[in-house]
């Protein structure tokens, strides 16, 4: 049949080639006929001519037929290549066959139809090609530039984002049943297949459709899709929340993720905002969780043994608190760094950058329970005090001075050294690798607000600790003391002239004397229990002293017993008193510590005790009393006097007669008796550090 209608094409042409030989004799033989007085109108000639050139309507047939055959044989054979081709060339030499245009005869609008018809075959098997689950990154673009000239560049876009998206699917559905093989880390190999696919799918846009704006945003929405899938599929994939395991997994999803956003930042796509709307309640979640089963860890001290592996640096300084250093305190506090570090170890560099104040304040948050829970195992504190919302039984009370001292040395140590420290180590990472003009390097640690506000705050809650310690052990040192000892307002009136006895010399009355000794026994206690701190045990001896002389400021039964019209008074009262508050900033001055708190309030009282004493009808300026520097001397002369025993021994015939420091609680702690505490060597261990050796503490007002 070929060979036939070839033949028949070969005689078609020359039956043309006849046809117009023939016409072009005619033409002449008209001319001649004409003669030169005859003419034939030129333009009707040259369209008669034209006319006569022009395919004759069987042969406009023929080619469509042909034309259609080959293209069925094209789409028979899927040889979508060259059918486009031939697509192309037939589009170009019929114009009428694009757009909407009304063909001119009914067999031009036939034609059109079929073509129109065969053109959707076309591209159903372009749209076939990019639907194969195995087709390959050229053939899909090859199928996607051939829908684009086929004029569905919008389809071919849909399909691409399409495309990728399978390719996704199928290599996460691989994937995922090996997440619980390793459930820490598999967010990092699910982000490393969800942003190369959305990299590569962002990167074929631009290069096969080009720089359209209506594609790019199809690109972006598509990627925030697929970001949304990946916290959704990292969330349900991943370990119980409140596990570690969780936290490390939400920790390694943000990192890798965040990173990867940044990676696609050069592509002109900024998806790091949405990613960490997504990531916050999701980091949120398995923060609170893991921190809620931290507080409940801290005191089950039962599974120590068991399922703490505590670590040297831990060990060594919590030890250094020998009284208790195999106690269930200091298994405690090990307890709690072990907690905290293992959080912390969790976290990643861009966690801290943009979670850290969450976790900071979650820190600080365990650590107030913490100090709560200490609080409330120091003497004076009862289960029904507004301390604390802990409803747990505290496993450990400290009931001596050695065991509450080892306390707060444990707490101390923790506050002002091991923590700080595994906090740092978080916040201030060593970036060998660190790129320049990296947003996503975590800032410095020593620059970050946050940090500091987190560090004063963890200080305050040590504070209130040591506070507490100090007002229970001021007021137990007041009120547990009967007789001549017992600080009271009515040592200082008239009628109680046998506690302001002067044998050769003036000194500080008996209980102000009670409390030196107290001062000192406990600083040999301190040098025992607290050995290496001597910081700590310089803030604690100044606390105590500032604690007397702000008890005695704001204690109004104290300062009724002198506004009580029935009670006399008489200048020597006053002149003891003030003599006192001499003593007690001396004491502050002779141990090396900070004095110049107590300077303030001892000198309020001074001048609230002259004031009083004045409306009382005492009028200081008549009643002769000494300079300032006579009460300086004299408190320095009696702190002397003290250490060495004094003349008459006065400091002993305290003791014996009235049980200064010899109860069971004062003494459990030490072997030493009151005579080794009025020695020179005691002393030196109460002020076992100059001023300059060490810096001066930071006090804080409770009342501030």
């Amino acid at each position: 049949m070929k060979h036939e209608l070839r033949e028949l094409r070969k005689h078609i042409s020359g039956q043309k080639i006849f046809v117009q030989d023939l016409m072009t004799g005619v033409c002449r033989e008209l001319e001649e006929w004409a003669g030169p007085n005859g003419k034939i109108d030129e333009s009707q000639e040259d369209s008669e001519i034209l006319e006569l050139q022009e395919p004759l309507p069987d042969e406009i047939d023929d080619h469509k037929m042909i034309f259609l055959d080959k293209f069925d044989v094209l789409l028979a054979e899927h040889k979508v290549e060259e059918a486009l081709e031939v697509l192309d060339a037939e589009e170009r030499n019929y114009p009428e066959l694009k757009g909407s245009a009304e063909a001119s005869s009914a067999e031009a609008s036939s034609f059109k139809t079929a073509f129109l018809k065969r053109k959707a075959v076309l591209e159903d098997q372009l749209v076939k090609i990019t639907e194969q689950p195995s087709i390959g990154i050229l053939e899909l673009k090859k199928a996607l530039s051939g829908l684009i000239k086929l004029g569905k560049g919008p389809l071919a876009h849909q399909l691409m984002l399409r495309s990728y998206g399978s390719r996704l699917q199928r290599s996460l559905e691989a994937y995922l049943p090996s997440c619980s093989v390793c459930p820490k880390v598999f967010p990092a190999t699910i982000a490393k297949l969800v942003f190369s696919t959305i990299s590569l799918a962002a990167k074929d846009s631009g290069t096969i459709f080009g720089d359209n704006p209506v594609f790019t945003n199809r690109v972006v929405q598509w990627a925030e899709w697929k970001i949304e899938f990946y916290v959704r599929l990292v969330k349900e994939n991943a370990p119980p929340s409140e596990t570690i395991s969780a936290l490390r997994a939400a920790c390694v999803c943000a990192q890798a993720s965040l990173n990867y956003c940044s990676m696609l930042e050069s592509q002109g796509m900024k998806l790091s905002k949405l990613l960490l709307v997504l990531l916050r309640p999701y980091i949120e979640e398995v923060l609170e969780l893991n921190f809620r089963r931290a507080r409940k860890m801290i005191f089950y001290l039962e599974e120590i043994d068991a399922g703490l592996p505590l670590s040297p640096h831990f060990i060594s300084p919590l030890s250094e608190i020998s009284a208790l250093s195999d106690s269930v305190l200091v298994d405690s506090g090990m307890r709690f760094m072990h907690i905290v570090e293992d959080i912390l170890d969790q976290i990643t560099p861009l966690v801290v950058l943009h979670y850290g104040g969450n976790v900071l304040t979650r820190i600080s948050h365990l650590f107030d329970k913490y100090m709560d829970a200490l609080n409330r195992a120091l003497p004076g504190t009862s289960d029904d005090d507004n301390l604390t919302e802990l409803k747990e039984v505290i496993p450990f009370r400290a009931e001596t001075d050695s065991e509450q001292l080892a306390l707060l040395g444990i707490a101390f140590t923790i506050t002002d050294e091991l923590l700080p420290n595994i906090v740092l180590k978080v916040w201030s990472p060593k970036n060998e690798n660190k790129e320049p003009g990296d947003g996503n390097s975590a800032p410095n640690a020593s620059t970050t607000p946050e940090l500091k506000d987190w560090k004063r705050h963890v200080q305050h809650s040590f504070d209130k600790l040591r506070d507490h310690f100090c007002l229970q052990y001021v007021l137990n040192f007041i009120y547990s003391r009967e007789g001549k000892t017992r600080l009271e307002g009515q040592i200082y009136i008239s009628g109680n002239e046998e506690h302001l006895q002067w044998v050769s010399e003036p000194l500080p009355s008996l209980p102000f004397q009670a409390l030196f000794a107290k001062l000192q026994q406990l600083a040999i206690v301190a040098g025992d229990v607290l050995l290496g701190k001597e910081k700590l045990q310089k803030i604690l001896l100044a606390r105590l002293t500032e604690t007397v002389v702000m008890w005695l400021s704001e204690e109004e039964e104290f300062w009724g017993v002198f506004e009580n019209e029935s009670s006399p008074v008489q200048p020597l009262g006053l002149q003891q008193l003030i003599l006192d508050m001499h003593f007690t900033v001396e004491i502050a001055r002779y141990a090396g510590y900070p004095s110049r708190h107590v300077h303030q309030i001892a000198s309020a009282i001074i001048a609230r005790a002259i004031r009083t004493f004045s409306a009382r009808g005492i009028n200081p300026q008549s009643s002769a009393l000494p300079e300032d520097e006579w009460f300086v001397e004299t408190a320095k002369s009696a702190i002397h006097k003290l250490l060495s025993g004094g003349s008459g021994s006065e400091v002993s015939d305290i003791d014996d007669e009235e049980h200064i420091i010899l109860n069971e609680d004062d003494v459990s702690d030490s072997a030493d008796t009151v005579s080794s505490v009025s020695t020179v060597e005691s002393f030196e261990s109460f002020a076992s550090a100059s001023m300059g050796e060490l810096e001066s503490p930071h006090f804080t007002d409770p009342e501030a």
